[in-house]
């Protein structure tokens, strides 16, 4: 029964942290550039975790690309710089990342 418990509080706890990023992302604007399933002015999340799902160290090169922006590698429009903390930007990655 303990151990059942210790699960449900851990799903909880990816769950809401899930939404803190989901919430995140909006309050950054990262939404109004990239959705889940098209691209919009950036790509698709989808087409992002395709390209980096498994590589190595892609959370923390994502999380580079978010925080300093990026240019080149989806097509003629830069992603500007975006103003986050270092961990604003890893949970940023994380959450994309996590929707393989």
């Amino acid at each position: 029964m303990k151990k059942i418990a210790v699960l449900l509080g851990f799903a909880c706890l990816l769950a809401v942290d899930a939404q803190a990023s989901e919430d995140l992302a909006k309050a950054k604007n990262c939404m109004t550039c990239h959705a889940f399933d098209k691209k919009i002015v950036g790509p698709a999340y989808k087409d992002v975790i395709a390209k980096r799902a498994g590589a190595k160290g892609a959370e923390a090169a994502m999380a580079a690309k978010i925080k300093g922006g990026s240019s080149g590698e989806w097509g003629n429009v830069p992603m500007p710089p975006n103003v986050v903390s270092d961990a604003e930007a890893t949970a940023l990655a994380k959450w994309i990342l996590a929707h393989k």
